[in-house]
C-alpha cells in the first residue's frame, strides 16, 4: 500500500457576507429606551382608541341611549345595590387607596432611580394607560348621560326665557313654601338641625311623588354615604358626587345640613339617569316638595327660592329685597350660616377645584360649566310659576 502524508489543512470557503442595511440609529435607541414598555403602551392605544370611540359615537342620540339602557344603568345599579349594605362610601375609599398607592409609586421610582430611565418610563407608561382607561370609564358610566335624551326631553317640559314678572311670581311661591315648611323643620339653636342618620333614613321614598309626575325618574332608592373627606370637600366647594364606578352617593356631612336633604336628592337624579346639573336641581327640588317629608320639603323649598331669588336679584334687585324681608327670620338665619360657612373656604383651592371642575363640566358639553347649577331657575319657572303671572 502506497504510503500517505500528511498535508496542511485547507481552509474551507464560505459565500460571501451580503452585506446589511444597519438600522436606523433612532429607531435602534428608540428599542432600547421603551424595552420592556410593550404591555403598558398597548394598553394605553387601547384606552385611547375607547376615548375616541366615546368622542365619535357621542354624536349619535340613539347609541347613548342604547348604551346607558344596556349598559351603563344597568352595571351602575348592579354595583350600587350590592354595596348598598357597606356604611362607608367605597367609592371614596377606591379614590384615597388610588392616591395612595400613586405617591407610593413616585417614592420607589425616586428610590430606584439608580436603574435608569427605562424603570421610568415603564411606570409613567402605566400610569398613563391607567388615567386614560379611568377616564374612558368616566366616560362610559357618567360622561354618556350628557349625550342621552335629556330629562326636558324625556318629560317634555321646556325650559325657556322667562321675564322678572314670571320669576318674581315663581320666586313668590317658593317664598310662601318655605315659609310654611320652616313651622315643621326641625331646629337647635335658632338653626335647621337633624342627625344626618336621620336625614339618611328619611330619603327612602323621596322619589315617589316625582316618579309618579315623571315616569322616567323610576329607579331604586340606595342609601346615601357620608364622606369621610367631608372637611377635604368643603375646602374645593362640592357637597356631595356619585361616583361613576360603583354608582354611590357620597355627601359632604360638615357643611351646614339645612341643604343636606335636597343634595341627596340631586345625587340621586344622576343617579336616576339625569345627567346635566341644572336637571339635577330641578328634579332634586320637584322630588323634595312632593316627598311628604318635612326635612326634604323645607330643605327643596328654600333651596329652590335661594336659586330663583338669586336671578331675581339680577333682574329686580328692589322685588329681591321686598322678598327677602318677607322671608321668615329661621330661614334667613339658615341662609346666614350656611354664607358664613363656605365664605370661610373662599381662595386659591376652591378657585382652582372649581376651575377644574368648570372646564370637566364643559368637556361634555356643559357650556355655563359650575354656572349650570343655577341654570335650573327656567325649568322651577316652567314648572311652578302661577298661570296668572305666565306670558307668552
Amino acid at each position: 500500500m502506497s504510503a500517505t502524508r500528511l498535508r496542511p489543512a485547507q481552509p474551507v470557503r464560505t459565500a460571501p457576507n451580503t452585506p446589511q442595511k444597519p438600522a436606523p440609529r433612532a429607531l435602534a435607541a428608540l428599542r432600547r429606551v421603551f424595552r420592556g414598555c410593550g404591555p403598558a403602551l398597548a394598553a394605553l392605544a387601547a384606552g385611547l382608541a375607547a376615548l375616541c370611540l366615546f368622542w365619535w359615537a357621542r354624536g349619535n342620540r340613539q347609541w347613548m341611549d342604547r348604551f346607558i339602557r344596556a349598559v351603563s344603568a344597568p352595571y351602575k345599579r348592579a354595583v350600587s345595590g350590592w354595596l348598598d349594605g357597606i356604611p362607608i362610601s367605597v367609592g371614596e375609599a377606591l379614590c384615597a387607596l388610588g392616591i395612595l398607592v400613586l405617591l407610593a409609586g413616585i417614592i420607589i421610582t425616586i428610590a430606584q432611580r439608580l436603574r435608569g430611565r427605562r424603570v421610568l418610563l415603564r411606570r409613567l407608561a402605566a400610569l398613563l394607560a391607567l388615567a386614560v382607561w379611568g377616564y374612558a370609564g368616566v366616560c362610559a358610566f357618567w360622561g354618556v348621560h350628557y349625550y342621552g335624551s335629556s330629562f326636558e326631553q324625556k318629560t317634555g317640559l321646556a325650559a325657556r326665557p322667562v321675564s322678572a314678572a314670571e320669576l318674581e311670581a315663581t320666586a313668590r311661591v317658593f317664598l310662601k313654601g318655605v315659609n310654611l315648611s320652616a313651622r315643621r323643620a326641625p331646629r337647635q339653636q335658632g338653626l335647621f338641625y337633624a342627625e344626618r342618620e336621620e336625614i339618611f333614613a328619611a330619603f327612602p321614598g323621596v322619589y315617589d311623588g316625582a316618579v309618579r309626575q315623571y315616569p322616567c325618574l323610576a329607579g331604586p332608592d340606595r342609601k346615601p354615604k357620608p364622606a369621610a373627606f367631608s372637611r377635604l370637600m368643603s375646602r374645593t366647594g362640592f357637597t356631595g358626587y356619585i361616583f361613576p364606578f360603583t354608582g354611590e352617593i357620597t355627601l359632604n356631612v360638615d357643611c351646614p345640613l339645612v341643604f343636606l336633604p335636597v343634595t341627596v336628592a340631586h345625587e340621586s337624579a344622576h343617579q336616576r339617569g339625569v345627567g346635566p346639573e341644572q336637571e339635577a336641581n330641578f328634579v332634586a327640588v320637584a322630588a323634595c316638595l312632593d316627598s311628604g317629608q318635612p326635612l326634604y320639603e323645607y330643605s327643596g323649598w328654600l333651596f329652590g327660592w335661594l336659586h330663583l331669588s338669586n336671578a331675581l336679584y339680577q333682574a329686580d334687585p328692589e322685588a329681591y329685597w321686598q322678598q327677602w324681608s318677607l322671608l321668615c327670620p329661621a330661614a334667613q338665619a339658615d341662609l346666614r350660616a350656611n354664607n358664613a360657612y363656605w365664605a370661610q373656604f373662599e381662595g386659591p383651592v376652591r378657585e382652582a377645584a372649581e376651575s377644574t371642575y368648570t372646564g370637566f363640566l364643559q368637556s361634555y358639553g356643559q357650556t355655563l360649566g359650575m354656572q349650570s347649577y343655577g341654570a335650573c331657575v327656567d325649568l322651577l319657572v316652567a314648572r311652578y310659576c302661577p298661570d296668572g303671572a305666565r306670558e307668552g
